[in-house]
């Protein structure tokens, strides 16, 4: 799962019991050399969807934005001002050195649940891609919420989301164990590192987008198929902004 390049095991622990944002600044440098960082597969398949659906876009919103994955897709599809948003500097650091060359990107060092005033309808298009599991249930109206205030009327939220893990599988099972050892390790070790695979369904989220003002929809991603009962495995969340 890791390359050569990678993190060793000593500084995956040290990352995994520090806080969320100390962890990633860590992990920066060798971040883009973890299965933690987005698939080039996934980012294809989200761009290639967004510009069947709304083809390009003005300005663009990274929301946690890492090391700048997302935000060399939205480089492509936006033709204004491309901000990305995070909460790690060391992250920020890697991100702004990846995009240097392009004079429309900018880079916001902030916490995504009170992102600045200053972002405040300015976006036509806003995505996040691998963050979610650092954002408890409670949390997500005011990530939402953040992020409806820094869309223009009619601008798009859009994240790739995946069907629910069939019970019983061993994905689901990694995923369960997964979560169950950092719950434990929250429980007993400060300060905490959140991240869960398991909070962040369908359901629960449209019910979130709808709370913070949003028209939600979800279009398949084709590339990834489907499952046995015909249901896509990923699925493209598509929250707008209402005119």
């Amino acid at each position: 799962m890791f390359s050569s390049h990678g993190p060793s095991v000593r500084e995956l622990a040290v990352q995994g019991l520090s806080s969320v944002e100390r962890g990633y600044d860590l992990l920066a440098p060798k971040f883009d050399h973890t299965p933690f960082r987005t698939p080039d597969r996934m980012l294809d398949a989200v761009e290639e969807t967004l510009a069947q659906t709304g083809g390009t876009f003005g300005s663009g919103l990274d929301v946690c934005c890492g090391t700048g994955a997302g935000t060399a897709m939205l480089r492509r599809l936006c033709r204004d001002r491309i901000t990305g948003v995070d909460l790690s500097a060391g992250m920020l650091a890697r991100a702004r050195r990846a995009h240097a060359d392009d004079a429309r990107v900018d880079f916001v060092r902030a916490d995504a649940r009170a992102l600045p005033p200053e972002l405040a309808d300015r976006y036509d298009l806003a995505v996040s891609f691998g963050a979610f599991g650092h954002f408890l249930p409670p949390e997500r109206p005011a990530l939402f919420s953040g992020v409806h205030a820094a869309l223009r009327a009619g601008g798009v939220f859009a994240f790739p989301i995946g069907a629910p893990l069939p019970p019983g599988s061993p994905v689901w099972w990694a995923a369960t164990g997964f979560d169950a050892v950092m719950r434990l390790r929250n429980a007993v070790w400060r300060p905490p590192f959140v991240m869960y695979y398991r909070t962040f369904p369908l359901g629960g989220v449209r019910a979130d987008l709808h709370a913070a003002g949003f028209t939600v929809e979800t279009v398949p991603l084709a590339h990834f198929g489907r499952q046995p009962d015909g249901t896509p495995r990923w699925r493209l969340v598509l929250a707008r902004r209402p005119l």
